[in-house]
């Protein structure tokens, strides 16, 4: 899969479906050739032109006015030695320069990808996967820079981080590392990138990239509502099904930063890593600082084998343990149902009528534990509230799994309440500048996760907690971003490190947490999908979606997380009505198709159901559970947009092709309205399929499609089809 040209000097990555090429330059500079359609064999000519740019300088001692970084497509471009454009890496030496200038001077291929320590990644069988390491070298500054280049032979995907070492005598301080950097000639583009809000996230945002820079960023101290760290490079008429598309996902929960820079000779630069806004980490001799991984991803067919190139990894290569690949259960949550004003008889009565309707999961979230009875207290004590359950929660737990449902809770551990046992005790605990108070969110702080005491603390809390109390599944909240980034434990010099060592004082505790508990259920949530990441899926197999329940914003918000991160890992509920974040009454006919397009659970009041509804709902759960398997699993296909249009729909097939099943949205009710014809994706031309007692040819289904049901009443409608294969002797 990687082989040396040493006549060339290039490096060809290579698999079935891509190729990824990149030469030493003269001088020892590291040169980006090619990333795309595999191709067989590369025969050398297409090295960059060698042209005089006025005003673009050359290398010392260069001979002619030819060559210069400025211009040049590069692996991974710095600034400050000719090169002008957004850099990579900045890097700030004792002498106080900016200046370095990394050179070839070695490399290794590997069989299998060497483990990232202490931070999220992908992984595989050694004997499907080879690492190129390139080792660039300053020897001015006496650092090292490590390039990681990991292909699959399964994906058409490049796995990038890269590492800076200090051989040096002095301290350097990183103002910025990127994972990868990708530079493309000139051509096109657009633009697709997922911005949001809290309850609006992960929208699709498409438009041209012009000259000048765009940069897209967190800088909340997590991944965000406001920008997820994904992006896609297209070209102007690609569509769902159509034309070449580059994926860049970011393995990270943390402030993040994607520039796309178009320069003044219409290449195209793409940079992804940390955030450097406020970034500055002290590195000391001997010692090195990895980036998180980057996962790009090519696509020669559209949108949609993009995102099933990232699901079918993401599925395989970065969900670990026991869930991996398995069936999730159906939930019931209390909060819509009682919020913080429930005792163990209505928690009961809610047990009880979800067993009726075929719940499997029965999920306390908040107000069960210190004195917690509105959102002004108790975060960080956790510890039961005596009393508020009549059978304590043990005996709680104990009940509800006597009646054959799981039982699970909710947790912020990363939060504290002011008016709490553990402030009380550790007010030093908090993220806090000194002399300053520290900033409110959601009447909470956020504890300072670069601590080793504070992580200790809480684990102990936590493994008590789980040592005796049966828990099946764990809601992971935090409700609110990061402010007053600052520690009190930490030198001021190192104050720039501090988000980072958040993340990874997390991600230590995680992997800490999981693998004490490998038979829990975690499901990651931040009000929702303020931390919806591919860093997060590595520790926890799913992640609440959006706390916007909302059937119609759902539509769009699930086709936005859809682009990158799989069905599996999709939190998502049938919630009551009035909509809590709309006040949009709709039915549960499109309530339940909304939420069985990811992981199901219900959020509302089971007590106050009439038999009507009771009966919807044991509809929808018993047709969930026969096709949990593809709903959960099977190859999902985008098939109409509701970003453009008043409808919306999409697939799901069984990897064999024999088994599908469709959902249809329409938004609002239209007097006189034309007819909708819904052509399908995904299936085998040569089958033909069954459904409602009609056979269908899947080539019929996908060049004619089938009519939407012209009697199809109201707003917020929808429509559901189940499609199976015929026996050959049917």
């Amino acid at each position: 899969m990687i082989l040396f040209d040493k006549q060339l000097n290039v490096f060809h990555l290579s698999n079935d479906q891509i190729s990824y090429l990149l030469q030493i330059e003269e001088g020892g500079n590291v040169a980006h050739l090619y990333f795309g359609k595999k191709i067989a064999h590369y025969s050398g000519g297409y090295r960059y032109p060698r042209l005089d740019r006025s005003f673009s300088p050359n290398p010392p001692d260069s001979s002619d006015r030819l060559f210069s970084l400025d211009i040049l497509m590069l692996e991974f471009p710095g600034n400050g030695f000719g090169d002008f454009r957004e850099a990579a890496y900045t890097i700030r030496q004792s002498d106080g320069s900016r200046v370095s200038h990394f050179v070839f001077s070695d490399y290794q291929i590997q069989q299998g990808k060497p483990a990232l320590a202490g931070l999220p990644q992908t992984h595989g069988a050694d004997d499907g996967i080879e690492t190129l390491i390139l080792s660039l070298k300053d020897d001015v500054a006496g650092l090292e820079l490590q390039l990681f280049y990991t292909i699959f032979e399964d994906a058409a995907v490049i796995v990038r981080s890269s590492k800076v070492i200090n051989h040096g005598n002095q301290p350097v301080t990183i103002e910025q590392l990127a994972s990868q950097a990708l530079d493309f000639p000139n051509r096109p583009f657009d633009l697709i990138h997922l911005p949001g809000a809290w309850a609006k996230e992960r929208q699709v945002t498409r438009e041209p990239i012009n000259r000048g820079i765009k940069r897209l960023d967190s800088k909340r101290g997590s991944s965000s509502h406001q920008q997820n760290p994904f992006a896609v490079l297209l070209e102007p008429n690609a569509t769902e099904f159509a034309g070449e598309c580059f994926g860049f996902s970011l393995l990270y929960s943390g402030n993040h930063e994607t520039i796309i820079e178009k320069d003044p000779y219409q290449q195209t630069r793409v940079i992804m890593g940390i955030n450097s806004h406020q970034f500055a980490w002290q590195l000391p001799p001997t010692e090195s600082f990895q980036a998180p991984e980057a996962v790009i991803a090519y696509s020669e067919a559209g949108l949609n084998q993009l995102s099933a190139t990232y699901h079918d990894f993401y599925d395989e290569h970065l969900i670990r343990g026991k869930y991996k690949k398995q069936e999730r259960p159906i939930l019931i949550n209390n909060w819509e149902a009682t919020y913080f004003d429930f005792n163990e008889e209505k928690l009961d009565a809610l047990v009880d009528e979800a067993k009726e309707l075929g719940i499997e999961l029965f999920v306390l979230d908040d107000g069960w534990f210190g004195q917690r009875e509105d959102d002004q207290t108790s975060l960080g004590d956790w510890f039961e509230n005596e009393g508020k359950l009549a059978s304590g929660l043990a005996g709680f737990a104990q009940k509800v799994h006597d009646k054959g449902l799981q039982f699970g809770l909710w947790l912020e551990p990363e939060m504290v309440s002011g008016d709490s046992e553990l402030n009380r005790q550790h007010p030093d605990w908090l993220l806090q500048v000194p002399n300053r108070k520290p900033a409110l969110s959601r009447s909470q702080y956020v504890l300072d996760f670069s601590r080793q005491d504070v992580r200790d603390h809480l684990y102990q809390q936590l493994s008590q907690l789980f040592d005796t109390v049966a828990i099946d599944y764990i809601k992971w909240d935090m409700n609110r971003s990061l402010s007053d980034i600052y520690s009190l434990l930490l030198d001021p010099a190192q104050q720039g490190e501090v988000a980072h060592r958040y993340l990874l004082g997390l991600y230590e505790f995680l992997e800490k947490l999981t693998t004490a508990y490998p038979t829990i259920l975690f499901e990651g949530c931040s009000g929702g999908g303020g931390r919806f990441d591919a860093g997060f899926l590595y520790y926890m197999p799913q992640i609440w979606t959006s706390d916007n329940t909302d059937a119609i914003a759902r539509l769009k918000i699930q086709y936005g997380t859809s682009l990158v991160y799989p069905p599996s890992t999709m939190g998502a509920h049938v919630s009551a009505i009035p909509n809590h974040q709309t006040q949009r009454a709709t039915d549960l006919a499109i309530r339940g198709n909304a939420a069985m397009s990811g992981l199901l659970g219900y959020e509302l009041d089971l007590t106050q159901l009439t038999a009507e509804e009771k009966a919807q709902i044991k509809e929808q759960i018993t047709f969930y559970k026969k096709h949990r398997r593809l709903l959960q699993l099977g190859r999902f296909v985008r098939l109409l947009c509701p970003y453009e249009g008043n409808d919306a729909a999409w697939l799901y097939v069984s990897p064999d092709k024999k088994e599908a099943i469709v959902f249809y949205f329409r938004v609002l009710a239209e007097a006189s309205a034309p007819l909708v014809t819904l052509k399908l994706a995904g299936l085998d031309p040569d089958l033909t399929y069954q459904s409602g007692g009609e056979s269908f040819g899947g080539d019929e289904l996908m060049q004619l499609g089938l009519y939407i049901d012209p009697h199809l009443a109201g707003d917020y409608a929808t429509q559901r089809f189940h499609f199976v294969a015929k026996a050959p002797h049917e």
